[in-house]
């Protein structure tokens, strides 16, 4: 049937789903096993939101299952690129992905500790940073006592590489 012949009260809306961190086109995704372990308990949370959506009406209900639908395909996508990292294999005496890093920035005396993760990990707050940022990009492959240069449009910030952990 045209969507002429359609009372408007009864089209359906297209839910607007936010894009997963991005991740750009023929870059591996990487993850850690906890990163992994993370999008599967994120698949399974919404699957189980679905069975237990509560609306006004089946209009709005239906709104909410498209909603929670187009969340899950684009997990299921970002799960089947997936490429888990066994970390007990890294080179641990290199900055490779899933190392936990402990720098000393510029000058400070404040040592600052990231870990290198997958996108959709990362969170800067638990001192998680994707491993195709640019600070985590500088380090890679970088040995503890070496240093790594981050340029910016102002001033250049300098890594240098206090301790390496896996």
């Amino acid at each position: 049937m045209s969507r002429g012949f359609v009372k408007e009260d009864d089209q359906e809306e297209i839910p607007i789903v936010p894009p997963r961190a991005d991740l750009p086109d023929r870059v591996t995704n990487y993850v850690t096993q906890v990163g992994m372990d993370a999008l599967e308990n994120e698949k399974n949370a919404l699957i189980a939101s679905k069975d237990i959506v509560e609306a006004i009406n089946e209009n709005e209900r239906r709104i909410t299952i498209n909603y929670i639908n187009a969340k899950l395909q684009l997990l299921k996508n970002r799960i089947a690129s997936a490429k888990v990292v066994d970390l007990e294999k890294q080179n641990k005496d290199r900055v490779l992905f899933g190392a936990k890093v402990t720098l000393k920035i510029n000058n400070d005396n404040k040592l600052q500790q990231f870990q290198l993760v997958g996108v959709d990990e990362a969170n800067i707050s638990k001192g998680k940073i994707s491993f195709i940022s640019p600070i985590a990009k500088i380090l890679i492959n970088k040995k503890e006592g070496e240093k790594a240069v981050l340029k910016l449009v102002k001033e250049d910030r300098s890594f240098e590489i206090i301790k390496i952990k896996y």
